[in-house]
């Protein structure tokens, strides 16, 4: 099933693949569903990263973001598969994702993940 969620994003090429920026989009309405007890789960998601050679499609990120609505999962693994979704079809140089998600029973849970290129010093 995770495929078939990768499968939704888009990329386009990055036209200044040479200069290091910083691309920062915000999700402030993603959904998902806690698998214990199945009641809806809400946060913000913001996602941070500097492009290699190809940019998401935000429609597509959209969409993409919309298929959690109804997925039991939980927050931590959320954040890191998305993380891992983006990795796999943007190979960005760094990339930061932030979920901020609402407190629940007087709880809030904020997961931040980040993913660092290889370079080739590390290889």
């Amino acid at each position: 099933m995770a495929e078939a969620f990768r499968d939704i994003l888009e990329v386009f090429d990055n036209s200044y693949p040479g200069r290091d920026y910083t691309i920062e989009i915000i999700c402030p309405e993603f959904t998902s569903v806690c698998p214990k007890t199945g009641q809806p789960d809400y946060g913000t998601i913001t996602i941070r990263y500097i492009p290699s050679e190809k940019c998401v499609e935000l429609k597509s990120l959209k969409f993409y973001m919309q298929r959690f609505r109804n997925e039991g999962i939980f927050y931590e693994n959320v954040t890191n598969r998305i993380l891992d979704d983006l990795v796999a079809v943007l190979d960005p140089k760094w990339m930061q994702l932030t979920a901020e998600f609402t407190p629940r029973g007087g709880i809030s849970t904020n997961v931040v993940v980040e993913h660092f290129a290889q370079t080739d010093e590390l290889k």
